[in-house]
Protein backbone atom coordinates (compact mmCIF):
# COMPACT_ATOMS: atom_id res chain seq x y z
CA UNK A 1 0.00 0.00 0.00
CA UNK A 2 1.03 3.85 -0.62
CA UNK A 3 2.43 5.07 2.77
CA UNK A 4 2.03 9.09 3.53
CA UNK A 5 5.01 10.43 5.48
CA UNK A 6 4.79 14.22 7.44
CA UNK A 7 7.17 16.76 7.31
CA UNK A 8 7.95 20.05 8.27
CA UNK A 9 10.59 23.34 7.20
CA UNK A 10 11.74 26.06 8.36
CA UNK A 11 11.00 29.19 6.25
CA UNK A 12 12.92 32.76 5.64
CA UNK A 13 9.83 33.85 7.01
CA UNK A 14 10.41 32.42 10.59
CA UNK A 15 7.46 30.09 10.17
CA UNK A 16 7.18 26.17 10.16
CA UNK A 17 5.80 25.01 6.40
CA UNK A 18 4.08 21.88 7.29
CA UNK A 19 3.86 18.96 4.19
CA UNK A 20 3.05 15.37 3.44
CA UNK A 21 4.74 13.06 1.33
CA UNK A 22 3.31 10.06 -0.19
CA UNK A 23 5.17 7.54 -1.29
CA UNK A 24 4.58 4.60 -4.28
CA UNK A 25 5.07 0.85 -3.47
CA UNK A 26 7.88 0.60 -5.60
CA UNK A 27 11.29 1.04 -3.79
CA UNK A 28 13.93 3.01 -4.33
CA UNK A 29 14.50 6.70 -5.97
CA UNK A 30 11.14 7.83 -8.05
CA UNK A 31 9.90 10.82 -10.26
CA UNK A 32 8.97 12.66 -8.23
CA UNK A 33 5.48 15.77 -8.22
CA UNK A 34 4.88 18.63 -5.69
CA UNK A 35 2.09 19.67 -5.49
CA UNK A 36 0.85 23.25 -4.73
CA UNK A 37 -2.64 24.19 -3.41
CA UNK A 38 -4.10 27.43 -4.41
CA UNK A 39 -5.60 30.67 -2.55
CA UNK A 40 -7.52 29.73 0.09
CA UNK A 41 -6.68 26.26 -0.37
CA UNK A 42 -4.62 23.65 1.36
CA UNK A 43 -3.16 20.01 0.99
CA UNK A 44 -5.71 18.20 2.32
CA UNK A 45 -8.29 20.04 0.31
CA UNK A 46 -10.78 18.11 -2.25
CA UNK A 47 -9.13 16.74 -4.70
CA UNK A 48 -5.50 16.92 -3.61
CA UNK A 49 -5.13 13.69 -1.41
CA UNK A 50 -7.04 11.79 -4.12
CA UNK A 51 -4.56 13.29 -6.55
CA UNK A 52 -1.56 12.31 -4.61
CA UNK A 53 -3.16 9.12 -4.04
CA UNK A 54 -3.62 8.40 -7.47
CA UNK A 55 -0.15 9.66 -8.49
CA UNK A 56 1.62 7.50 -6.17
CA UNK A 57 -0.30 4.56 -7.41
CA UNK A 58 1.03 5.10 -10.74
CA UNK A 59 4.28 5.17 -9.52
CA UNK A 60 5.39 8.70 -8.43
CA UNK A 61 6.09 10.18 -5.02
CA UNK A 62 4.26 12.81 -4.55
CA UNK A 63 4.55 16.28 -2.05
CA UNK A 64 1.99 18.42 -0.98
CA UNK A 65 1.93 21.00 1.64
CA UNK A 66 0.45 24.08 2.82
CA UNK A 67 1.71 27.58 2.23
CA UNK A 68 2.69 29.32 4.91
CA UNK A 69 0.44 32.08 3.45
CA UNK A 70 -2.40 29.84 3.71
CA UNK A 71 -2.86 30.03 7.35
CA UNK A 72 -3.56 26.49 7.53
CA UNK A 73 -1.62 23.77 9.95
CA UNK A 74 -1.90 19.93 9.57
CA UNK A 75 -5.68 19.03 10.35
CA UNK A 76 -7.05 22.72 10.04
CA UNK A 77 -10.59 22.87 8.48
CA UNK A 78 -10.66 27.07 9.29
CA UNK A 79 -7.38 28.96 8.73
CA UNK A 80 -5.77 29.50 12.63
CA UNK A 81 -2.45 31.42 11.74
CA UNK A 82 -4.64 34.73 10.44
CA UNK A 83 -0.99 36.55 10.87
CA UNK A 84 0.46 34.04 8.41
CA UNK A 85 -2.74 34.44 6.01
CA UNK A 86 -2.79 38.23 6.49
CA UNK A 87 0.73 39.00 5.43
CA UNK A 88 1.77 36.12 2.66
CA UNK A 89 3.68 37.27 0.06
CA UNK A 90 3.88 35.35 -3.24
CA UNK A 91 7.49 36.07 -3.23
CA UNK A 92 7.23 33.89 0.17
CA UNK A 93 5.54 31.65 -1.90
CA UNK A 94 7.94 31.00 -4.34
CA UNK A 95 10.61 30.78 -1.85
CA UNK A 96 8.94 28.28 0.11
CA UNK A 97 8.51 25.78 -3.26
CA UNK A 98 12.34 26.41 -3.48
CA UNK A 99 13.15 25.49 -0.32
CA UNK A 100 11.02 22.07 -0.73
CA UNK A 101 12.77 21.67 -4.07
CA UNK A 102 16.21 21.99 -2.38
CA UNK A 103 15.48 19.69 -0.10
CA UNK A 104 14.48 16.60 -2.01
CA UNK A 105 17.58 17.52 -4.12
CA UNK A 106 19.82 17.30 -1.16
CA UNK A 107 18.14 14.57 0.72
CA UNK A 108 16.99 16.19 3.32
CA UNK A 109 13.20 15.36 2.36
CA UNK A 110 12.24 11.96 1.01
CA UNK A 111 15.70 10.51 1.16
CA UNK A 112 16.27 7.68 -1.04
CA UNK A 113 12.48 7.52 -2.90
CA UNK A 114 13.33 10.97 -4.89
CA UNK A 115 14.94 10.80 -8.26
CA UNK A 116 16.63 14.25 -8.27
CA UNK A 117 16.64 14.28 -11.86
CA UNK A 118 13.26 13.35 -12.51
CA UNK A 119 11.01 16.29 -10.48
CA UNK A 120 7.67 17.71 -11.65
CA UNK A 121 5.62 20.55 -10.67
CA UNK A 122 1.66 20.68 -10.20
CA UNK A 123 -0.41 24.01 -9.11
CA UNK A 124 -3.61 24.78 -9.12
CA UNK A 125 -4.73 28.39 -9.54
CA UNK A 126 -2.77 30.86 -7.28
CA UNK A 127 -0.70 27.83 -6.56
CA UNK A 128 -0.33 27.34 -10.46
CA UNK A 129 1.01 30.48 -10.82
CA UNK A 130 3.47 30.31 -8.48
CA UNK A 131 4.88 27.42 -10.21
CA UNK A 132 4.89 28.99 -13.25
CA UNK A 133 7.31 31.64 -11.28
CA UNK A 134 9.21 28.90 -9.58
CA UNK A 135 10.14 27.06 -13.15
CA UNK A 136 10.80 30.04 -14.99
CA UNK A 137 13.91 30.98 -12.53
CA UNK A 138 17.41 29.42 -12.00
CA UNK A 139 18.14 26.68 -10.59
CA UNK A 140 15.05 25.38 -11.43
CA UNK A 141 14.01 26.21 -14.86
CA UNK A 142 16.90 24.13 -16.07
CA UNK A 143 16.06 21.51 -13.57
CA UNK A 144 12.36 20.50 -14.21
CA UNK A 145 11.54 17.97 -16.24
CA UNK A 146 7.65 18.77 -16.48
CA UNK A 147 4.76 21.36 -15.18
CA UNK A 148 0.98 21.41 -14.96
CA UNK A 149 -1.19 23.76 -14.28
CA UNK A 150 -4.97 23.48 -13.88
CA UNK A 151 -6.79 26.92 -13.54
CA UNK A 152 -3.96 29.05 -13.27
CA UNK A 153 -3.85 32.67 -12.63
CA UNK A 154 -2.60 34.69 -15.09
CA UNK A 155 -1.87 37.94 -13.24
CA UNK A 156 -1.21 38.36 -9.64
CA UNK A 157 -2.84 41.82 -10.21
CA UNK A 158 -7.17 40.86 -9.82
CA UNK A 159 -8.46 43.69 -8.56
CA UNK A 160 -9.68 47.05 -9.16
CA UNK A 161 -8.55 50.34 -8.36
CA UNK A 162 -11.17 51.01 -6.12
CA UNK A 163 -10.57 47.94 -4.30
CA UNK A 164 -6.82 49.06 -4.04
CA UNK A 165 -7.74 52.85 -2.66
CA UNK A 166 -9.94 50.44 0.01
CA UNK A 167 -7.41 48.32 0.73
CA UNK A 168 -4.94 51.99 1.42
CA UNK A 169 -7.50 53.85 3.24
CA UNK A 170 -8.38 50.68 6.00
CA UNK A 171 -5.13 49.21 5.93
CA UNK A 172 -6.35 46.17 4.97
CA UNK A 173 -8.69 44.41 2.56
CA UNK A 174 -11.41 42.42 3.75
CA UNK A 175 -11.40 38.51 2.42
CA UNK A 176 -14.41 36.21 3.40
CA UNK A 177 -13.74 32.36 2.54
CA UNK A 178 -17.26 31.12 1.23
CA UNK A 179 -16.50 27.60 2.32
CA UNK A 180 -16.26 28.30 5.81
CA UNK A 181 -17.88 32.03 6.35
CA UNK A 182 -14.34 32.88 7.98
CA UNK A 183 -13.57 36.52 7.91
CA UNK A 184 -9.95 37.42 7.25
CA UNK A 185 -7.91 40.34 5.97
CA UNK A 186 -4.61 40.74 3.78
CA UNK A 187 -2.81 43.27 4.53
CA UNK A 188 -1.67 46.31 3.10
CA UNK A 189 1.88 44.79 3.05
CA UNK A 190 0.47 42.20 0.61
CA UNK A 191 -0.42 44.95 -1.74
CA UNK A 192 2.45 46.76 -1.78
CA UNK A 193 4.90 43.86 -2.69
CA UNK A 194 2.44 43.17 -5.65
CA UNK A 195 3.11 47.03 -6.54
CA UNK A 196 7.01 47.10 -6.03
CA UNK A 197 7.59 43.42 -7.24
CA UNK A 198 5.30 43.63 -10.48
CA UNK A 199 7.96 42.84 -13.08
CA UNK A 200 8.95 39.88 -11.48
CA UNK A 201 5.50 38.56 -10.79
CA UNK A 202 5.03 38.95 -14.54
CA UNK A 203 2.80 35.71 -15.64
CA UNK A 204 3.40 35.49 -19.32
CA UNK A 205 6.98 36.87 -19.19
CA UNK A 206 7.90 34.29 -16.83
CA UNK A 207 5.75 31.70 -19.38
CA UNK A 208 8.08 33.09 -22.21
CA UNK A 209 11.13 31.54 -20.32
CA UNK A 210 10.12 28.39 -19.44
CA UNK A 211 11.86 25.22 -20.72
CA UNK A 212 10.29 22.62 -19.27
CA UNK A 213 7.06 20.65 -21.09
CA UNK A 214 4.55 22.45 -19.66
CA UNK A 215 0.67 20.90 -19.34
CA UNK A 216 -1.76 23.78 -19.09
CA UNK A 217 -5.48 22.44 -18.29
CA UNK A 218 -8.56 24.91 -17.37
CA UNK A 219 -12.47 24.75 -17.14
CA UNK A 220 -14.04 25.84 -19.77
CA UNK A 221 -16.56 27.55 -17.04
CA UNK A 222 -14.02 28.62 -14.48
CA UNK A 223 -15.63 31.34 -13.19
CA UNK A 224 -13.06 32.39 -10.37
CA UNK A 225 -9.81 32.25 -13.11
CA UNK A 226 -11.65 33.77 -16.61
CA UNK A 227 -10.34 30.83 -19.55
CA UNK A 228 -9.05 34.14 -21.13
CA UNK A 229 -5.94 34.03 -18.50
CA UNK A 230 -5.34 30.48 -19.42
CA UNK A 231 -5.42 31.73 -23.56
CA UNK A 232 -2.72 34.37 -22.21
CA UNK A 233 -0.67 32.08 -20.99
CA UNK A 234 -0.57 29.43 -23.82
CA UNK A 235 0.30 32.29 -25.86
CA UNK A 236 3.33 33.20 -24.44
CA UNK A 237 4.73 29.84 -23.74
CA UNK A 238 8.59 29.59 -24.50
CA UNK A 239 8.69 25.68 -24.02
CA UNK A 240 6.90 22.88 -25.42
CA UNK A 241 3.49 22.81 -24.12
CA UNK A 242 0.11 21.69 -24.45
CA UNK A 243 -3.41 23.19 -23.51
CA UNK A 244 -6.73 21.59 -22.85
CA UNK A 245 -9.61 23.24 -22.05
CA UNK A 246 -12.07 20.95 -20.13
CA UNK A 247 -15.94 21.33 -21.01
CA UNK A 248 -17.91 21.94 -18.19
CA UNK A 249 -15.28 22.57 -15.84
CA UNK A 250 -15.53 25.24 -13.32
CA UNK A 251 -12.28 26.21 -11.05
CA UNK A 252 -11.91 23.12 -9.05
CA UNK A 253 -13.53 20.98 -12.19
CA UNK A 254 -16.40 20.17 -10.35
CA UNK A 255 -14.48 19.21 -7.10
CA UNK A 256 -15.58 20.05 -3.58
CA UNK A 257 -14.26 19.69 -0.21
CA UNK A 258 -15.14 17.32 1.94
CA UNK A 259 -14.31 15.34 -1.06
CA UNK A 260 -17.08 13.26 -2.77
CA UNK A 261 -15.56 11.44 -5.28
CA UNK A 262 -14.23 12.82 -9.17
CA UNK A 263 -16.21 14.06 -11.70
CA UNK A 264 -16.38 13.83 -15.34
CA UNK A 265 -14.23 17.00 -15.75
CA UNK A 266 -12.02 16.11 -12.71
CA UNK A 267 -11.54 12.81 -14.16
CA UNK A 268 -10.22 13.97 -17.37
CA UNK A 269 -7.90 16.81 -15.70
CA UNK A 270 -6.40 13.69 -14.04
CA UNK A 271 -5.83 11.23 -16.84
CA UNK A 272 -4.19 13.97 -19.17
CA UNK A 273 -2.14 14.93 -16.13
CA UNK A 274 -0.81 11.65 -15.43
CA UNK A 275 -0.43 11.16 -18.86
CA UNK A 276 2.13 14.25 -19.23
CA UNK A 277 3.68 13.28 -15.96
CA UNK A 278 4.43 9.48 -17.71
CA UNK A 279 5.66 10.93 -21.03
CA UNK A 280 8.32 13.59 -19.22
CA UNK A 281 8.88 11.74 -15.76
CA UNK A 282 8.61 8.24 -15.97
CA UNK A 283 10.33 7.28 -18.86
Amino acid sequence: MPETLSFTLPTKSGRTLHGLIDLPEQPGPRPTVVDCHGFKGFMEWGFHPYLAQLLAARGFTVVRFNFTSSGMRPGDELVTDEEAFANGTFHDDVGEIQAILGALVSGELGAGRIDPDRLGLLGHSRGGGISILTAAIQPWRGRLKALVTWAAVGTFDRIGEKEKEQWRRLGALPVINARTGQRLELALSVLEDVVARRQEYDLTAAAARLTAPWLLLHGADDETVPVAEAHSLAAAAGSTFEQHIIAGGNHTFGAQHPFVGPTPQLIEVMNRTQRWLRQHLAS
